[in-house]
């Protein structure tokens, strides 16, 4: 008899194209967590998923200027974030943060005005994902499909429903388009 007990914990993130990439050839490219720069600033644990930050540039490609960070804060260490993006948001994952005199808990975005310097404290040991980059304009966003056209949703369920997208690898199973 074992007693394994284990708890899974996972952020799925879409991250939108620009309007004159959003028609590229899908990719997908695997990088070991290795290869992705790990950094101490001021005693918390940095990440750097994509883009650049604290000196360090992720080898994941970007279609934009983009930030994705994820940061292990001890309680009571503080980090300000990179102020090269024009947009800024703080996922809390877990924890609790203050960012100026307003406190986070786990499951809470929090958005950053734009040109705002961002100086996150954590109150408790957390967990918190940065997501930064430029503004794309206007998407639309049903379901799995996200454009800058409503034309293009509509075409993208039609070909949903007529079956023109393709398969996944070792995954046959078909989900059907949803109604509403």
């Amino acid at each position: 008899d074992l007693d394994i007990h284990s708890r899974l914990h996972g952020i799925q993130s879409w991250m939108a194209l620009p309007a004159d990439k959003e028609e590229m050839e899908p990719d997908f490219s695997h990088f070991p967590a290795d290869d992705l720069p790990d950094l101490d600033v001021d005693g918390v644990k940095v990440r750097v998923i994509i883009g650049e930050a604290y000196g360090h540039r992720s080898p994941v490609p970007a279609q934009s200027a983009m930030l994705y960070l994820e940061c292990r804060f001890p309680k009571g260490s503080t980090l300000t974030l990179p102020d090269s993006y024009k947009e800024l948001g703080a996922y809390v994952v877990t924890g609790s943060v203050r960012i100026g005199s307003d406190e986070f808990s786990g499951g809470v975005l929090a958005v950053a005005s734009p040109g705002k310097t961002v100086t996150i404290e954590a109150v408790e040991d957390s967990r918190v994902m940065i997501i930064g980059g430029d503004n794309l304009g206007r998407r639309t966003i049903w379901w799995n499909f996200v454009s800058s056209s409503r034309e293009r949703m509509e075409k993208a369920k039609k070909d949903w429903k007529d079956g023109n997208f393709g398969t996944v690898p070792g995954d046959e199973e078909f989900i059907p388009l949803p109604e509403k």
